[in-house]
């Protein structure tokens, strides 16, 4: 793990997620649970859509916020 100085004392660099990291990781899954949920009945237009959204926007926004 990488060591940061900080007042001449060695820390180590860690994630730190907040309460927006976590709203958002939730909202991604349950965004993914509805789009396979979806998928499975059969709808080809609202499910991709779905999926999409939770992979490409909302999980990155979780990792990156």
């Amino acid at each position: 793990m990488a060591k940061n100085k900080k007042n001449g004392r060695q820390q180590d660099a860690a994630l730190q997620f907040s309460r927006v990291n976590l709203i958002l990781a939730a909202a991604a899954l349950v965004t993914i649970s509805l789009g396979y949920f979806l998928l499975a009945n059969g709808s080809i237009n609202a499910a991709p859509l779905l999926l999409v959204l939770g992979y490409v926007v909302l999980i990155p926004l979780a990792i990156i916020l």
